[in-house]
């Protein structure tokens, strides 16, 4: 199913370990990697500072938009957990004053979601 989940566009869960590795020159001093999920090529991640998206653009993947939201400019946020015929969960985030979120993020079953909203809500409301 993992395969089947990626090619849907659903995200699963990397380990802290392999994100720092490869997104660690990304952080700043006293910036930890809390958790983060690969969606096919892109990845998104928590840190105890921002979230950071790391979009791979193009069909050789060569060009990558690294874009950081500040926890303070997250206005609401909404998880949706996966219903019984719906094997996906759903983040969205909204920016600053926008209507419509700024991210939306589909998660497979393997990623807890409620850890996702756990940790967006200790940024966000401090």
């Amino acid at each position: 199913m993992g395969i089947f989940s990626a090619i849907l566009g659903n995200a699963g869960s990397v380990s802290q370990e392999d994100l720092l590795k490869k997104y660690g020159q990304l952080l700043t001093d006293n910036e930890e990697i809390e958790m983060g999920f690969k969606l096919i090529r892109d990845t998104f991640i928590f840190t105890n500072k921002r979230l950071i998206l790391v979009d791979v653009q193009g069909i050789t993947g060569s060009k990558t938009e690294y874009k950081s939201i500040a926890y303070k400019s997250i206005t609401r946020f909404s998880v949706e957990t996966a219903g019984t015929f719906d094997l996906d969960a759903e983040l969205k985030i909204w920016v600053a004053s926008e209507l419509q979120p700024s991210i939306v993020k589909q998660f497979n079953k393997s990623v807890n979601v409620y850890d996702v909203q756990k940790v967006l809500a200790f940024h966000v409301l401090g």
